[in-house]
């Protein structure tokens, strides 16, 4: 297949050496300092499995790319409208479009019949405005459970097991679905394939609403946030709250919350992705991982006031100077 990493973070890099060391044709749309590492020195990834320098063709032009069967988006959520603009010179009629992107997605009430459906969410799409940029049958839904740190521009370190969950957003269990699975389970990475996307995205929101936004305000690292006595009760009340929210949309989260926190505590002396953008001074994902989901809450009349506390916590952290918030 030809490929495209939209997108050369911590998970675009690790998804692009991956799949570049098992033999697909990857390109990746970068850009600035990025750019110009993959052009010179290409992407070093170190994880579990060990040490890996790879060479990729890289560019920050779509034309240059051209039209591509599979687009890995690895974005941030704020970042998603200006990015699917970029990718159109890269679409043909059966390209294939993964988002990989952190919280409530865009395209959650299209694809399948029940209340809410063709219904946008404002946090994240307002007005549609996302949803126009993208017609829904080229996306394939995408859950990473990947942790992984950007130490420079092309140098990343992953320090846990791989795992990515692909479902349709229409709940079937298609040929493409197990075609993209299939690749990557051959770049070394545990994929599965769902027929229902929707679980395995409650499972991802769940884990990051009760450390990401705590993250910010704390500093602290995952097996902090799920361990220590004094945050705990707290993670505990917002794990609930979501808990709720997402069993009143017909979802089921994996675990139960005694084994949800202990897995957290287990991911170890980890920054959550938050934290790390907060220390980078980027805009922070709360509107896709936070207010979307007090968004599907009051859609059914939830209430859920620790996370917006929270929240709104947070995003006052995220507003103040960083010299300021470090003094």
């Amino acid at each position: 297949m030809n490929i495209c990493i939209a997108g050369a973070g911590a998970i675009g890099c690790t998804l692009a050496a991956r799949l570049s060391e098992s033999g697909q044709n990857v390109k990746v749309l970068a850009r600035g300092a990025t750019l110009e590492t993959l052009k010179s020195t290409g992407i070093r990834l170190t994880d579990i499995d060990g040490e890996h320098t790879v060479k990729v063709f890289a560019s920050d032009s779509a034309e240059e790319i051209g039209p591509q069967d599979l687009i890995f988006i690895c974005c941030k959520a704020p970042a998603l409208p200006a990015m699917l603009k970029l990718i159109k010179p890269m679409l043909h009629e059966e390209t294939i479009v993964i988002p990989v992107v952190n919280g409530i997605p865009w395209w959650y009430f299209q694809g399948v019949e029940g209340r809410f459906s063709g219904d946008t969410i404002q946090a994240i799409d307002p007005e549609g405005s996302v949803s126009k940029l993208l017609p829904h049958p080229h996306l394939i839904g995408c859950v990473v459970f990947i942790t992984a740190f950007r130490n420079a521009p092309g140098v990343v370190t992953s320090t846990n097991p791989h795992l990515i969950v692909l479902g349709e957003i229409n709940h079937e269990m298609s040929d493409r679905l197990e075609q993209v699975r299939k690749v990557i389970e051959d770049a070394g990475i545990e994929a599965r394939a769902t027929d229902n996307i929707r679980d395995q995205i409650w499972t991802k929101v769940a884990a990051n609403l009760t450390s990401n936004p705590l993250s910010v305000v704390t500093k602290g690292t995952l097996e902090q946030l799920y361990s220590d006595q004094r945050l705990k009760l707290l993670v505990r009340k917002i794990l609930d709250e979501v808990m709720l929210v997402a069993a009143a949309y017909g979802a089921r989260i994996r675990f139960d919350p005694y084994t949800f926190m202990e897995l957290g505590a287990g991911m170890g002396a980890v920054k959550t992705s938050m934290l790390q953008d907060y220390e980078a001074n980027q805009t922070l994902e709360l509107d896709a991982i936070g207010y979307a989901v007090l968004e599907l809450a009051e859609k059914i009349s939830i209430p859920m006031p620790t996370t917006k506390q929270l929240l709104d916590l947070t995003h006052f952290v995220a507003s103040q100077p960083l010299s300021n918030t470090q003094s």
